[in-house]
């Protein structure tokens, strides 16, 4: 049985404000967050930086294995949020094979009030690492330095704050949020498996 991982809930008074910052989508155009999740249940996974690939990309990529039937029936839909810049959204889908949408917030506003910490550490002596790690550490720091910094050079220094974490939570419809998962580490998503039975969503 998996252990527990949700995080206290968000007080009213910082919802009513993450609702009123800017994101920015795929294009550059700004976008309302409390307007994304406004009329439908909605999964938003803040990664960390676009160049993530050891970690969050490997994250993404299992959430884009959630069958779109089950979130159809389920009437949600997945988000996923980065801190860095929009120009770099279209080839960390293409990476993560993930089409959903998925915004920048570079500025970080969001994530500092939504609580999201920032550092460097790694999983804990003697606990489980997730099941999303699929590569080593060193095969994935590897392959993020070749997808990232080696094969776009222009992008570096747009990837976004590298100590920044991440978190995961179920919004709406209209301005709530029923579950939340700040990362302890840069590690530390919650199992997809977890984060599809808060939203009600069948999985696999």
């Amino acid at each position: 049985m998996s252990a527990d991982h949700s995080s206290p809930a968000i007080d009213a008074k910082a919802l009513e404000t993450a609702t009123d910052i800017h994101v920015f989508d795929k294009k550059g155009g700004k976008v309302r967050f409390g307007d994304i999740f406004n009329d439908q249940k909605t999964i938003v996974v803040f990664i960390r930086h676009f160049f993530c690939g050891v970690r969050c990309c490997q994250y993404v990529s299992q959430l884009a294995t959630v069958r779109a039937d089950a979130l159809e029936e389920a009437s949600t839909k997945i988000v996923v949020v980065g801190c860095g810049d929009w120009s770099l959204i279209e080839g960390y889908q293409k990476n993560a094979g993930f089409k959903g949408e998925l915004y920048a917030n570079p500025d970080r506003k969001l994530y500092d009030t939504l609580g999201l910490v920032s550092n460097l550490q790694t999983t804990p002596k003697g606990e489980e690492r997730r099941s999303y790690l699929t590569r080593s550490l060193l095969s994935g720091t590897l392959w993020s330095i070749w997808r990232g910094p080696l094969k776009n050079p222009l992008n570096v220094g747009k990837q976004g704050n590298i100590s920044q974490n991440g978190g995961d939570f179920v919004f709406g419809p209209g301005a709530s949020c029923s579950y939340s998962s700040r990362m302890k580490h840069t590690e530390d998503h919650v199992e997809v498996s977890e984060l599809m039975k808060a939203a009600g969503v069948s999985y696999p």
